[in-house]
């Protein structure tokens, strides 16, 4: 497999279709005008035509563009965040009325600078869609929240249909990849939400080709599943500028559908793999038809819980 992406070309299965349709042009232009960023533009995915031209999905990022941390991986930009911004919620579910979406996703930068990680502008954004689109699903994709519980506790009384973190890569690596971000952390984030909410689907999603064995893919799946996560994504890392880690290998195709079969046999409920595959990536298709009525259930067992004393407020 290919070594090193500044060197060597890129494999011809990662070449990308262009498609700058009249909805992709629409969107792209609705949200400038609602002073909105997409985790789709920012961190350069690879699907934004495809998404946006099929006006399906789309993942809004909220709480400014500038994150608080410094993955090497990532190509949203870091540094000092503007102040909160209350009027974004609701120009994100007006964005979504506009568009039709009948999924979305609303994903942040890190905020470690806010007690609470943002966790209250996210909750508000997920309110707010829910009362302008009532059928639109809606995943969440926060940060760890630096393992506060209570900021946790915010943001499911939101009540989301899919609670999705990024483990992003393999333990090994993990200290190498991320910033401030711990393997453990993540997991005991998704843990927790199973113990708040037993019926919302959990998710996560990992990166290779940046030197990971296949036993150590396959460690991550089998973690993942001790802390009962029912989806998962795996997709090839791409390079987004010569500041960030290099590729150290391309995947074939092949690989992607053994891993996707490895993660079936583990007992994930879902699972999307592939050279382009994104954490949001035909995220609508993996919400099932019982996500209302979980939304629901959880709604009313949260109303009758929250005046409780939250305990073991950091995980």
């Amino acid at each position: 497999m290919a070594k090193n992406e500044e060197h060597v070309r890129k494999p011809e299965w990662l070449k990308i279709k262009l498609n700058t349709n009249k909805s992709y042009n629409r969107l792209k232009h609705l949200m400038r005008d609602k002073r909105l960023n997409t985790v789709c533009e920012e961190a350069r995915c690879p699907n934004i035509h495809e998404c946006w031209s099929e006006r399906q999905t789309a993942t809004f990022m909220i709480l400014g563009d500038t994150c608080t941390r410094g993955c090497r991986f990532c190509a949203v930009k870091t540094g000092l965040p503007n102040e909160l911004d209350w009027g974004e919620p609701k120009r994100v579910a007006e964005s979504v009325e506009i568009m039709g979406l009948k999924h979305v996703v609303v994903t942040s930068v890190a905020r470690d600078d806010l007690k609470d990680g943002g966790a209250a502008v996210f909750a508000e954004t997920v309110r707010q869609i829910r009362e302008r689109v009532p059928g639109c699903t809606i995943e969440i994709l926060p940060s760890d929240m630096k393992g506060d519980y209570e900021s946790l506790h915010t943001l499911m009384s939101s009540a989301p249909d899919i609670f999705n973190h990024n483990i992003e890569t393999v333990r090994r690596l993990t200290k190498r990849v991320r910033a401030i971000a711990m393997y453990d952390r993540s997991l005991e984030l998704l843990r927790r939400v199973k113990e708040i909410s037993p019926n919302t689907p959990t998710k996560s999603s990992i990166m290779v080709g940046l030197g990971e064995t296949k036993e150590e893919i396959v460690e991550a799946m089998d973690d993942l599943r001790a802390n009962n996560v029912d989806i998962m994504t795996i997709g090839q890392y791409l390079q987004p500028t010569k500041k960030h880690l290099n590729v150290e290998r391309y995947y074939h195709p092949d690989e992607f559908q053994e891993l996707k079969e490895i993660a079936f046999s583990k007992g994930f409920k879902h699972c999307e793999a592939g050279p382009l595959v994104r954490s949001s990536y035909h995220a609508d298709e993996q919400v099932n038809q019982t996500s209302a009525q979980r939304r629901i259930q959880y709604m009313k067992g949260y109303e009758e819980t929250s005046g409780e004393q939250l305990t073991n407020t950091n995980f």
